[in-house]
């Protein structure tokens, strides 16, 4: 897929690449259902889309770039229970011209199955207007460097 970064270039991002954090469940993510909370599992994918941002360079402290999540859905599959680590596995879908769309799968390590699925859209913006702003060129390198598959 091609995005355009510039007024000159255009550089090649490729998709379905994959990004992989670990997580321990933490007894107070629980429920009194003894289950890991619905709010908790949006809690998992904001740290997963956090440092995933952070390996590709976007948003960090001082870059001049702000990312806002736009949009999230999630479909919760099966439980998740105490003790465990949580695997979730971000796959790059869809890079448009200031947004990134992600599928997110949740599950326990050691364990079968997705336990939620999940979509994701950041925004990149400028943080002096609020407005979305074009990915640079060094972001795009990011994403490319991270989901390389």
């Amino acid at each position: 897929m091609a995005v355009q970064s510039g007024v000159e270039k255009t550089l090649s991002v490729q998709t379905g690449g994959s990004y992989l954090i670990e997580i321990p469940v933490r007894w107070g993510d629980l429920d009194a259902l003894n289950h890991v909370n619905n709010t908790v599992y949006f809690r998992y994918m904001e740290e997963a889309r956090v440092q995933c941002a952070r390996a590709c360079n976007i948003g960090a402290p001082g870059s001049g770039r702000d990312i806002v999540l736009a949009h999230v859905t999630c479909d919760f599959l099966r439980p998740i229970l105490w003790p465990a680590t949580v695997r979730v596995d971000t796959k790059l879908v869809k890079v448009g011209r200031s947004s990134v769309e992600f599928e997110v799968e949740m599950s326990v390590k050691g364990e079968e199955g997705v336990c939620a699925r999940s979509r994701n859209v950041i925004v990149g913006v400028d943080p002096s207007t609020g407005r979305p702003a074009p990915w640079t060129d060094a972001e795009l390198e990011g994403l490319q460097r991270v989901f390389a598959s």
